[in-house]
């Protein structure tokens, strides 16, 4: 059995892995398949499987926030310190993601429009979301049980008022790029349900910060696994919760999407995210993922790189096969050979990080330099 420590590390490591390799597929089939196979129930079950990976994600970043959050308390971190400490760490994630849109559209020079830079992606997302987590932890003040209610505030908050962001409440006297942030209108004049604005994403990120700041309680960590097993049962409930709200004849809103603006479908997803990581915490404590090498953890551990990379080779001037032009089999060979070609990637990079002065003297000819523990 491994230390507590690593199992904890572990379950979050497992969960992003599924969320790499949820999103693997679910650009590949959308990129490759044409013709017959994009009017499939195999293409339908695909997509439907990719309105996952974004709140697995986002959640996962709440969950490391807190977790986060906790160290830096527990080493006698000051508030103030804190809330500098994350929201730098989010301004550097929202940065990426910038850099990452600039990389697109140079790649796709000269037929990317030049709006592409503004175009909100999960990694700003994530990056904001990282911000205004921080700002929330600061006002919110340092127990964990206000922070972690705080934040299910929020979170339910966004859920609640999406609709009427998307709609009769839109920032339209906003400019696009701005008011894309809030609901992903960017250059259309209504919202886009492809793109990751504030209302709803954002909400998810909440989530998994409440989740969060349970779980490092030190209540819960001598009784990880029924507090585990309360969160798969309350996810469960959740579920039931917003299916029977669903089914109500009488709605609140004026405009009811279910698959993008909803509160129920919300409630589910974070109901789904929920019972994922009970049965991930599970498997990680239980079952094989620690007694041999976990290609899920391993892609989770570089989440960041392998989303980066395979992009590129799935929508981009790089892309392995031709777009809308394959058939179910052909383009699931393209996803088997994009996922091995991840896992590789995410493998040397776990080998080579903190080796790059060694390398570049080995490239140089020049005898690597010790430091100065060894020389002693």
């Amino acid at each position: 059995m491994t230390a507590p420590s690593t199992s904890r590390l572990a379950y979050i490591d497992w969960m992003r892995g599924l969320a790499c390799v949820l999103m693997f597929q679910t650009h590949c089939y959308d990129a490759w398949l044409g013709g017959a196979a994009r009017k499939s129930t195999f293409f339908m079950w695909s997509q439907l499987g990719g309105t996952l990976p974004a709140p697995l994600f986002l959640f996962l970043a709440g969950i490391s926030f807190a977790l986060v959050t906790d160290k830096l308390r527990r080493r006698g971190a000051g508030a103030n310190e804190i809330a500098r400490t994350t929201i730098l760490r989010g301004a550097e994630i929202f940065g990426l993601g910038l850099l990452f849109r600039l990389q697109e559209y140079l790649l796709g020079f000269p037929w990317a429009p030049w709006t592409d830079l503004l175009r909100v992606d999960i990694l700003n997302t994530i990056g904001f979301s990282m911000m205004l987590m921080g700002v929330m932890c600061r006002l919110a003040g340092g127990g964990r049980a206000r922070s972690s209610i705080a934040a299910a505030g929020v979170a339910l908050a966004i859920s609640l008022t999406t609709p009427l962001i998307w709609t009769s409440t839109r920032l339209n006297a906003l400019p696009w790029p701005l008011e894309s942030y809030v609901n992903g209108v960017h250059t259309f004049k209504q919202p886009q349900p492809w793109l990751f604005p504030v209302f709803p994403w954002t909400g998810f990120a909440f989530a998994g910060l409440a989740v969060g700041f349970v779980l490092v309680s030190d209540w819960v960590r001598k009784r990880e696994v029924r507090t585990f097993a309360l969160l798969g049962v309350a996810g469960l409930a959740l579920i039931a919760l917003a299916r029977w709200f669903d089914g109500r004849p009488r709605q609140v809103y004026a405009v009811y999407d279910f698959w993008h603006t909803s509160p129920n479908f919300f409630l589910i997803r974070v109901g789904l995210l929920l019972v994922v990581l009970s049965a991930v915490y599970g498997w990680c404590r239980w079952g094989l993922a620690l007694r041999a090498f976990s290609p899920m953890i391993q892609l989770g551990q570089t989440s960041l790189l392998v989303y980066w990379v395979h992009i590129e080779f799935v929508y981009g001037r790089f892309s392995i096969l031709p777009k809308r032009a394959m058939s179910i089999g052909g383009a699931s060979l393209g996803l088997a050979i994009i996922f091995l070609a991840m896992l590789l990637l995410s493998i040397a990079r776990t080998r080579l990080k903190g080796r790059g002065r060694e390398l570049a003297a080995r490239l140089l000819g020049r005898q690597p330099e010790k430091s100065a523990a060894v020389a002693r």
